[in-house]
């Protein structure tokens, strides 16, 4: 009993008595069903179960339904091993689908690069990896996705500052993914954070906005150069050969000539020779039919022809051979 200014109030102890064993009761009971939610624990499919007892790595689990010591005496992290992650640089997907919606805010402390010909550049890029070693991914670096963002962006920073312009607009695209896939593979690994990179692809590399309608001149000047220049090399590629067409018969038809001229010259010796050792064997006779065949070559060439007879001595007479005629 207690005593209070102006009033008197008595408190009996006794009929709470039969309340303990109650109260007891229920703190069992809450206890229990406190410790069987916090002892069973479920794996999804795509992850394992990283066991900390007291904070300290104790074991790993695999997908499924598992046990623990309750009360926080042993946590669960779940990460997931399977997944593929995503993270994007210079641009963000509001909503992915057959019609992707992007937002429209400007990642300019992300995308805008220094090229090394020292012009600037607004790259956009995505990094795709997974978990390969759940423990090494919780327990050697704090803040894993700021880790590998850190190191995306100064591995494409640094790659970028190798590159001029073009080459990232254009040739070298393919080559700036696989360098800052191999660099950043190395550099997680040194780290040891337990992440394997699955791609690193350039989404859209363009001029700032500022420059942009003068770079688009620059590029059309430099696309005419080119067009000009293949049209050029089409005209060469054209007339080249067909000019080398034409010296190779004209120079074919020149051998084909002179083969021709020293067969003739050697026929033509042959046949002198052949009439030369006849000559010496019949001299007279060869003679008398050389000049005989001369005649039949020469006669019929001639229009008008006399015939003039040593011991003639009247006029000279005409023989109309060509006429068949017999005028004198």
């Amino acid at each position: 009993m207690q005593d209070f200014p102006g009033k008197e109030i008595k408190i009996d102890l006794e009929q709470f008595k039969g309340f303990v064993p109650l109260a007891v009761g229920v703190l069992v009971l809450v206890a229990l069903i406190v410790a069987a939610t916090t002892v069973v624990f479920t794996v999804p499919q795509d992850s394992v179960g990283v066991i900390t007892r007291f904070g300290k790595y104790s074991r790993t689990m695999d997908p499924g339904l598992h046990f623990k010591l309750p009360f926080a005496i042993e946590k669960v992290e779940k990460p997931p091993v399977q997944a593929v992650q995503k993270q994007e640089f210079g641009f963000r997907t509001k909503l992915a689908g057959r019609l992707t919606q992007y937002d429209e805010k400007r990642y300019e402390e992300e995308d805008l690069m220094l090229c090394g010909d020292l012009n600037c550049a607004t790259v956009e890029w995505i990094v795709q990896y997974k978990i390969k070693d759940a423990k090494d991914y919780l327990f050697n670096v704090r803040e894993q996705e700021d880790t590998i963002r850190n190191l995306s962006e100064a591995v494409m920073r640094a790659i970028i500052g190798d590159s001029s312009v073009d080459e990232a607009l254009t040739v070298r695209r393919i080559e700036i993914n696989e360098e800052a896939q191999e660099q950043m593979q190395q550099l997680l690994d040194s780290y040891g954070v337990g992440i394997t990179i699955f791609s690193v692809k350039l989404q859209d590399v363009n001029p700032p906005e500022s420059v942009k309608p003068a770079f688009n001149e620059v590029n059309e000047a430099k696309q005419d150069k080119e067009k000009f220049v293949n049209e050029a090399w089409q005209e060469y590629n054209r007339e080249v050969p067909k000019a080398g067409g034409e010296a190779l018969k004209i120079i074919q038809e020149a051998e084909a000539y002179a083969v021709e001229r020293v067969n003739e010259a050697r026929g033509d010796t042959h046949r002198f020779l052949a009439m030369w050792e006849e000559y010496q064997k019949a001299a007279d006779v060869t003679r008398r039919r050389l000049y005989l065949e001369t005649l039949k070559e020469v006669l019929p060439k001639i229009e008008t022809k006399f015939v003039i007879d040593e011991n003639q001595k009247g006029i000279l007479q005409f023989l109309p051979l060509d006429t068949g005629g017999d005028k004198k």
